[in-house]
């Protein structure tokens, strides 16, 4: 299929558990490039939640509309696998004032899939039809209901059917990771096979994974004939390259790559925010987890991330980062 690029098509900002938090949502959507963003999932067991952790997850709950302070609408995403307690915390999620509620059928780790949650699911379509269909029929159409597969457990033969499953159920838009839960993250993502399920579908099929570059995008919307994509591990590790994607879409220009002095401007404001409430250590800690993403996109951010890996000390850390006046167009 040959996609029409001058369909210009809207970029989401990934969930990432533990990485990439309301200050983290914020910073990477000062500038214009992300059409929407979702939550660290919520995690459901067996009972409705209290309020004080949908806004621990989803702070912009709190301050109508819930978006960034950019104005980037926020999503809340549910991870769970009792359709009950689903509804339950769905229902919660509507009364709190939750725009959309996101249903994560993707999660990868371990630890999640142990306790039946994330890419668990994907083995049997028809439970991730139960868990769409019971949070749909919960919200009664007052808000949409989204979800996020991958193309399977260990192999891609219930892909489609997966993906089937999340629509008959109710879902208004599904994401697609590229890749099957044993696969990881490991390259490459398969754009191809998403679009074997967004060509079953009538729902918009986003598509996930491996998007690090224009290039990357122009690969991935024609491979898979998506209209949208969505941005994860490519987002913290360049934080312009969805204004970058919205650049080139709106005026076929392609700005210069991110310099080391942009990404240091972004981390060290973060820095500067994240101290304000959490201990030194601890800021460190996310720091260097941030630059550790950003070596991924970078030869030169990684040779900055062997340099600072083994300072402990914030301000220490913070003036090696040495970002100048103009640094940082975010910050």
């Amino acid at each position: 299929m040959v996609v029409n690029l001058l369909q210009k098509g809207e970029i989401g900002l990934a969930p990432m558990e533990g990485v990439i938090d309301a200050l983290t949502r914020d910073l990477l959507t000062r500038e214009r490039g992300f059409d929407w963003t979702v939550t660290e999932f919520v995690r459901v067991v067996d009972a409705r939640l209290p309020p004080r952790v949908f806004y621990k997850h989803c702070p912009e709950l709190e301050h109508p509309p819930v978006a960034t302070p950019s104005g980037v609408p926020v999503h809340l995403q549910l991870l769970g696998s009792d359709p009950v307690a689903l509804a339950a915390n769905a229902r919660q999620a509507l009364e709190l004032g939750a725009v959309s509620v996101d249903l994560n059928f993707g999660c990868p780790a371990k630890l999640v899939n142990r306790h039946d949650g994330g890419a668990s699911l994907l083995r049997r379509p028809e439970r991730v039809f139960r868990a769409v269909s019971a949070v749909h029929e919960a919200l009664e159409g007052r808000i949409p209901v989204t979800a996020k597969i991958r193309l399977g457990f260990s192999d891609r033969r219930l892909a489609v059917a997966c993906g089937q499953a999340a629509e008959a159920g109710g879902a208004a838009r599904l994401v697609v990771h590229g890749r099957t839960r044993d696969e990881g993250y490991r390259p490459p993502a398969h754009w191809e096979w998403i679009g074997r399920i967004r060509e079953r579908l009538s729902i918009p099929v986003v598509a996930n994974g491996d998007i690090w570059t224009l290039e990357d995008y122009w690969k991935a919307r024609t491979l898979s004939g998506c209209r949208d994509v969505m941005l994860g591990r490519s987002a913290l590790a360049d934080p312009w390259l969805a204004p970058r994607i919205r650049h080139w879409l709106d005026t076929g220009e392609r700005l210069p790559e991110t310099s080391w002095a942009m990404r240091a401007g972004v981390i060290a404001e973060y820095a500067r925010r994240q101290r304000e409430a959490l201990p030194e250590r601890v800021v460190v800690s996310l720091v260097k987890q941030w630059l550790a993403q950003m070596r991924q996109a970078s030869t030169e951010a990684n040779q900055h991330f062997q340099r600072l890996k083994r300072i402990a000390e914030l301000d220490v850390l913070l003036a090696e980062l040495a970002p100048t006046p103009r640094a940082c167009a975010l910050a």
